[in-house]
């Protein structure tokens, strides 16, 4: 609370947030290892698992993302990274939706054929299931 000689002085007392449970971490070396160590860990296997999972039908990019913004609260690289990769994503969308009705039918049917593709050798190597020929089998 301000007095009046603080109002005199031009002092004003300062109101600040209690540090939060990572500010706390962070206070002391051994924790802000172990917190870079974590995030490092955790953001890794995310980026790793994402990157997996990019062939295949489903979030891997999002996963991929998810993992740099996480590595992002603790190191700078991953922050640059990201807002690059952001930046390249925002393109990219740009440019595909000024195309015409045209290019953005051939570009979404390119993106099915390679899901469908990956989906097709995936099976087929996993489970020695061919599902195409399962296909022409139960329609003729």
């Amino acid at each position: 609370m301000a007095t009046a000689e603080d109002s005199r002085t031009g002092e004003h007392e300062r109101t600040t947030d209690p540090p939060g449970w990572l500010d706390r971490i962070r206070a002391t070396p051994a924790g802000r290892l172990t917190l870079r160590i974590v995030i490092g860990v955790v953001g890794a296997a995310l980026v790793i698992t994402g990157l997996i999972m990019v062939p295949f039908p489903g979030p891997g990019w999002l996963v991929v993302f998810a993992g740099l913004a996480v590595l992002a609260t603790e190191f700078t690289w991953a922050s640059r990274l990201l807002a690059f990769a952001k930046d390249k994503v925002r393109a990219a969308t740009g440019w595909l939706k000024r195309q015409n009705w045209f290019v953005r039918i051939v570009a979404s049917a390119l993106t099915l054929l390679c899901a469908g593709a990956i989906i097709w050798v995936s099976v087929r190597l996993t489970f020695g299931v061919d599902l195409i020929q399962e296909a022409r089998e139960l329609l003729g």
